[in-house]
């Protein structure tokens, strides 16, 4: 029962998110959406960061990391960089399809490093789970995806349609592959 009502509560707020246009929804309007006290919602979540972290993640895991699909079939590194380009355009992607939602990952997220670093988890496993590096602390893996930050990071989300997108890719792939 008590996630039934946290994923209410995830879902609703993303769905606020989207109605109003604004990543500014309060904790009450979350709680009056679902018959809910606002001390409701501190059952689920310490804070509304807390909260927002939840939104951001669920939604990244769906819209991004869920949607990578990369073959078995070919070398470590070869699942890395298929692995890494489909990120970087899942990324470009949402950008480009789901402003609001990307926006609120910008606003809670990216400038919260200790929330972006939680909110990554689902990627660090991926690289780890490619490169078998069995590191439970991620550290090869965030530095992996942190070489990628200009693919990645909203601060540069104006570049991400430029027409030499794929070749700038490739030159940072050639220049870290060596040593992965």
């Amino acid at each position: 029962m008590a996630q039934n009502t946290r994923d209410k509560i995830l879902n609703t707020a993303e769905k606020l998110i989207m109605d109003t246009g604004n990543s500014e929804v309060t904790l009450d309007q979350i709680a009056s959406e679902l018959g809910l006290s606002h001390a409701a919602i501190y059952k689920h979540f310490r804070n509304k960061q807390a909260l927002w972290e939840a939104v951001a993640s669920v939604w990244f895991n769906r819209e991004i990391i869920n949607k990578i699909k990369i073959s078995s079939s070919i070398s470590q590194k070869e699942q890395l960089h298929d692995w890494l380009w489909a990120f970087v355009n899942a990324k470009k992607t949402a950008f480009n399809t789901d402003s609001k939602m990307f926006a609120l990952n910008t606003e809670y997220i990216d400038n919260n490093p200790s929330a972006l670093h939680n909110v990554l988890i689902s990627a660090y496993k991926e690289i780890d789970s490619i490169m078998n590096y069995q590191d439970f602390t991620f550290e090869k893996s965030e530095m992996i995806l942190a070489v990628f930050s200009i693919f990645t990071l909203p601060n540069f989300k104006d570049t991400w349609n430029e027409p030499d997108y794929n070749k700038r890719f490739e030159v940072l792939w050639n220049l870290i592959k060596d040593g992965i």
